[in-house]
This record gives structure tokens, C-alpha cells and sequence, in this order.
């Protein structure tokens, strides 16, 4: 989607100077280059461009922005590392002021006595992890694949799946509390908050506040410092790897894995996303890999024993028609993870399950947040995907029905070269996401130039724009999402491509009108994004 030129003139002249006031004049910035970034995301550019960029440095700016932006008629779009692929954070008009969080990245407080860490909402996952493991502590759940970037307030906003997920579900359910700026700059302080009402220590005080918070893409409030509760770093962990001959076999293993609770995550592809896995760098080539394997192991010479299984092995022992399955465990005591293993190995054979080398999970366990080198295809094709959370019972149906739908349309599809894949993983006791993604021959854009490597780019090829594959994909996607709606699925980043209000009972809308009203009663915070109006830009 192309974007429309956009001058900012601003009905107050000195805005600009107003936000530089506020924050710096190198943060508030009104550049063509950074507005085109902020009003595009990884799925497609938005039709209109942001009228500035303004990057707050603490809670006190946000909410002096948020006053400004708001005596203005200007709409808010928070924007974390920018990883949407739903539209989560593009203005829906050009009176839009794209939130940039990434300078509040400030760890507040970390306090072992009380198991509690308090960040600012524009802190990554990696750099949390790694102040929390110098003390022997982490996150319940401790971040999605996409951690190196991806920040704490943009995974509360619009919820993770992966590290830690198996046992303790998704991001908002490690929270404690928030902080939250509304829209004319009011601050809504949620859980029990100690006794200088700035500590928060626990959540359940009265109704859940916070999960109103969660999971709201930026709409009802801007996120501002979050708490998360801790846990000792499970001193213990293993992995295996098995291989599935069908997608309905995996999906049932992964569902009964699920009902055990023995695994702390899963991860699994099916045949198409392991043929693009295939034609990425091999893993025995890539020596920063093998040096974090070594590393993670519990003694030099295990690590060089994995690292050397993985230098032999490369990628060749996944069959390319089958269902590569891989789960880590992890515990307190070796003897637990043993346990643990044991009960995970035997509801795979229990489903047909062969066990292979556990290469791909001893890695993702080693260097669990990676460069954000597969927001492209293997050559460089553009990249999207979709999901459902679903239930345990419903997911091989589900995927019965996604599979059925490639079929039908496999002649459209080769003819405009659009490849697919799927990735799955569980969800604590109870659900499983079903991730259909989707490669077709696009060339990349600013958003891509600005997360992927700048040595991996230079190896890809730069393709045109073609409209034609990419509007085969967009319906592709609406059918996939018509599926999941008719399952009742949930879905994380809700943005403004799942159905999420209009999904609700009358009753359920009124209600989160009712927030709406009181935390922006304007509409002007992200305005359309989980089905709320557009207000149209007008001051």
C-alpha cells in the first residue's frame, strides 16, 4: 500500500516546539524518513503518515506529551520495536503522533526480597533476561523469539507466545501491576501497591484492573512502567526433538504435552516452514551458534560435544515431509527434568513420534533471541503470518480446515509463487497456537532495513512490489481468520485484523465502551484498533 504525501502542518504552530519542550528537540523529529517508518509495520505501510515522532524519556514526559497531544486533537499510536504485523501501531489518519518507547528502557526496580522487577514499558526482553540471570532470577514467561528488540510494554500490549509459555502462559500473566497514562494524561496505578502506593507487590486486589490493560494494543491507555513478578532460574533443563508423520499426530502429542504440564515450552513445523528453515545459513556454519551452545552447557566438555553433534549433523536430520517437534524442560532438581523428560518422550512415541537430534532446541535454548533475520524469506521474499489460540480438542480440525483451504487455492498460489508454513506451540494447560505464515516475491521495506542485519540484507535479493501476489494473500489471510473466528479462537496482537469488539456479547461491548470512555474519551489513543471507531482525525 502506497503512502500519501504528508506535510505536517499542525493547527497549533508551535507543537512541534511544545513536544521539544517536553522531551528534547533531538526526540521530537518530524523527518520524512522517520514518520515513513513509524506508519508502516511488517505486514504493509499504512495510506497515511504520522505528523511527528516523539520519544519520551520517563512516565513524567509520556504524560506531558499525552496532555499536549491531547489539547491539540492529535491521536497517540504507542509504538515499541515495532513488530506488528496486524496494524497495530500505523496512524489511521495523519493527526497521528507516533509514541517511540524505546528511549524509557530503564530498569526501576529490581527487589529479590519482594520477587518483583518494575521497568520501563520501552525495556527489551533480552536486556531484562540478562540483568535478572546475574542475580539467578528470571520472568515466569521471559519473552517471545523476537526478545533482542521487542520490548516489555509492546508484549503486554499485544501479548507473547514461547520462553516459559508452557508452564505459565502468556506475558500478562506475569504481570503485577502497571502504570498507565490516559489519554489527557491522567495516570491509572493498578494492583496492591505497597505502602508508599509505588511498590506493587501483587495483583488480585479487587477486580483485575491490569487485565484490562493487557492485550489492548495501545487503546486504552499507554503503558508506561510495568511489573513483573520472579522466579528463581531453574537451575536444571533438557531438550528433546521428535519427528511426527502427520500434522494430526503432532498436534495431539502437543496437546496431551499441554495437559501434563512437563514441558516449559514447545515449538514445531510443519513440512513447509521446515523446507524454508532448509535454504537459511546452515547451523554448523555459524560459529557465534556453536559458541553459545558450548557456553549453555554445564561443563566445557558436554558443550563441545553438542556443539561438535551440531557441526556434523547440520540441519539433515528432519525427513522434509515430516513434523519436527521440539520441547525444553527445565526444574529445580535434575531428577524433576528427568521426570519431566521421561513423561514428554513417552507421550510422543505414545503418537507415532521418532526422536531425532535435539539440534534446533538445544539452539533455541542457547541463543533464544535472536537477530530478526526470518522477518524475511530464506531469499528474501516478503513475510507475514496469521494465528489462532486454539483448544486443545479443536486444533487438528482447525488445521484440517487451514490446509483445506491451500489446497483449494494451490493453483493461484504457485502460479503468484506464495509459499506457506506453520509454527505451533502450546500455551500452559490449555491451548495451542496455530500459526499459518505466509512468503510471497515482494521486496522488503524500511521497516525490514531497520531490524534485519545488515549482513544478512546484503545476501537477499531485493524484489518489486507485486500487487497481485500480495492481494492473494491478504484474502488468503481473511479466510484463515474467518476459520479461527468460527472456532471462537483467541488471538494475541489483536490489532485491527482480528475481530475482537464486534466478536464480544452486547453487554461485554458496552463495557469496554465504558472503559474506552473514561481512559480516552475522545478516541484519540490508537484509534480503530480492536474495533473501536476511527475518529477520523478531526481536532
Amino acid at each position: 500500500m502506497q503512502q500519501e504525501a504528508y506535510a505536517p502542518t499542525l493547527d497549533t504552530p508551535d507543537l512541534t516546539a511544545v513536544f521539544a519542550r517536553i522531551v528534547g528537540a533531538d526526540h521530537a523529529r518530524d523527518d520524512e524518513a522517520i514518520r515513513a517508518l513509524h506508519s508502516e509495520d511488517v505486514w504493509q505501510a499504512s495510506p497515511a503518515t504520522v505528523a511527528l515522532v516523539v520519544s519520551p524519556g520517563s512516565t513524567d514526559e509520556v504524560v506531558a506529551v499525552a496532555k499536549a497531544a491531547h489539547a491539540a486533537g492529535y491521536a497517540i499510536a504507542p509504538r515499541g520495536a515495532g513488530m506488528s504485523y496486524t496494524a497495530g501501531y500505523v496512524p489511521a489518519h495523519h493527526r497521528t503522533i507516533s509514541l517511540d518507547m524505546s528511549r524509557m528502557n530503564r530498569i526501576l526496580r529490581l527487589s529479590r526480597e519482594d520477587m518483583t522487577i518494575t521497568v520501563e514499558a520501552g525495556a527489551t526482553w533480552t536486556a531484562v533476561h540478562v540483568a535478572l540471570a546475574a542475580q539467578g532470577l528470571r520472568l515466569p514467561f521471559w519473552g517471545p523469539m523476537s526478545g533482542l528488540s521487542s520490548t516489555i510494554g509492546g508484549g503486554v500490549s499485544q501479548l507473547n507466545a514461547m520462553f516459559g509459555a508452557g508452564h505459565y502462559g502468556t506475558s500478562s500473566e506475569s504481570v503485577v501491576a502497571l502504570k498507565v497514562v490516559t489519554a489527557d494524561g491522567a495516570i491509572v496505578r493498578t494492583g496492591a501497591r505497597g505502602p508508599d502506593g509505588d511498590t506493587p507487590h501483587y495483583r488480585h486486589f479487587g477486580p483485575d484492573l491490569t487485565g484490562l490493560f493487557c492485550g489492548d494494543c495501545g487503546t486504552l491507555g499507554i503503558k508506561a512502567e510495568v511489573t513483573l513478578r520472579l522466579i528463581t532460574a531453574p537451575a536444571f533443563e533438557d531438550t528433546a526433538s521428535f519427528s511426527f508423520q502427520s500434522g494430526e499426530a503432532l498436534l495431539q502429542a502437543m496437546a496431551e504435552i499441554a495437559r501434563s504440564g512437563v514441558a516449559a515450552e514447545t515449538c514445531a513445523f510443519d513440512p513447509g516452514l521446515t523446507v524454508v528453515r532448509m535454504k537459511r545459513a546452515s547451523l554448523a556454519g555459524d560459529i557465534k551458534t556453536l559458541g553459545k551452545v558450548v557456553a549453555k552447557e554445564k561443563s566445557f566438555g558436554k558443550g563441545l560435544l553438542a556443539a561438535a553433534k551440531i557441526a556434523m549433523g547440520g540441519r539433515n536430520f528432519i525427513a522434509p515431509t515430516d513434523y519436527p517437534f521440539h520441547f525444553a524442560c527445565e526444574g529445580r532438581s535434575r531428577a524433576a527434568v528427568e521426570a519431566d523428560m521421561a513423561e514428554a518422550r513417552r507421550i510422543c512415541l505414545s503418537f507415532g513420534g521418532a526422536e531425532i537430534e535435539n539440534t534446533i532446541a538445544k539452539v533455541i535454548r542457547a541463543m533464544p533471541f535472536p537477530a530478526l533475520n526470518s522477518m524475511l524469506g530464506p531469499t528474501g521474499e516478503a513475510w507475514v503470518p496469521c494465528h489462532g489460540v486454539v483448544s486443545l480438542s479443536t486444533a487438528p480440525a482447525i488445521f484440517a480446515e487451514v490446509q483445506a483451504v491451500f489446497a483449494r487455492r494451490r493453483a493461484e498460489m504457485e502460479a503468484a509463487e506464495i509459499h506457506t508454513g506453520f509454527l505451533f506451540t502450546t500455551m500452559a494447560t490449555n491451548a495451542i497456537v496455530i500459526e499459518p505464515v505466509f512468503f510471497w516475491p515482494q521486496g522488503w521495506r524500511k521497516i525490514h532495513e531497520s531490524a534485519v542485519e545488515p549482513s544478512h540484507l546484503a545476501r537477499l535479493t531485493q524484489r518489486p512490489l507485486h500487487p497481485e501476489a500480495t492481494a492473494l494473500v491478504t484474502a488468503l489471510r481473511k479466510e484463515l481468520i474467518a476459520i479461527f473466528a468460527r472456532y471462537g479462537a483467541g488471538h494475541f496482537q489483536i490489532g485491527r485484523t482480528y475481530p475482537y469488539r464486534e466478536s464480544r456479547d452486547a453487554v461485554s461491548q458496552a463495557l469496554l465502551d465504558a472503559v474506552k470512555h473514561v481512559t480516552d474519551p475522545d478516541g484519540l489513543l490508537n484509534p480503530g484498533v480492536l474495533g473501536f471507531p476511527d475518529a477520523g482525525g478531526k481536532a
